[in-house]
């Protein structure tokens, strides 16, 4: 899987060649709209120039001094931000994952800890305030797993379980096993 800049300036070049003004011009654009609120300067770009929602963001996020998308770059510094219940609970799940499958790497993507086989997710995992949220990287196996999850919240993609939830190994292991069954 090839790198990916997430610095918000990776977009300028594009920006520039798609709407047809040097970012000095945008930067002024965002000057005059700096009283106005994240999602009103987003409307303004999109209503007014036409812009992508990827490039809005860019430039509005830039502008007020986020320089890049990426948050974290190790997982130690993710488990830093999240309540410790919580982080205690990823990190048993992640721990049951890597100490099955020590092939597994961990990973931050999208500024949440993933588990990779090769070049391909297996685990993904999230926090909200009041639960986590799992997701297995493949609808089949959500599917063919969702008969054992009826105590948990099953949602489209993804698998919410209290903060405090008591890790079921085997469902986890078997999930990860399917997972990478239909990578090899």
């Amino acid at each position: 899987m090839a790198y990916k800049d997430a610095s918000r300036e990776a977009h300028f070049p594009a920006i520039e060649r798609r709407y047809g003004e040097k970012m000095a011009y945008w930067f002024k654009v965002m000057a005059k709209l700096s009283d106005a609120k994240y999602p009103e300067q987003i409307a303004h770009l999109r209503e007014n120039f036409g812009f992508s929602q990827a490039h809005a963001n860019a430039l509005v996020m830039y502008s007020r001094g986020s320089k890049s998308a990426k948050r974290f770059e190790t997982p130690t510094q993710y488990f830093k931000t999240i309540d410790p219940k919580q982080a205690k609970t990823v990190r048993a799940i992640l721990k049951t994952l890597t100490t099955k499958f020590p092939q597994l790497e961990l990973v931050i993507a999208w500024n949440q800890p993933m588990l990779k086989f090769r070049d391909s997710y297996v685990f993904g995992i999230s926090t909200a305030k009041n639960h986590i949220l799992f997701a297995p990287w493949s609808q089949e196996v959500l599917e063919r797993f969702r008969p054992k999850m009826k105590d948990l919240d099953v949602k489209k993609k993804t698998v919410a379980v209290p903060n405090d939830w008591l890790i079921d190994e085997k469902l986890l292991i078997a999930m990860a096993k399917a997972r990478i069954a239909e990578i090899k």
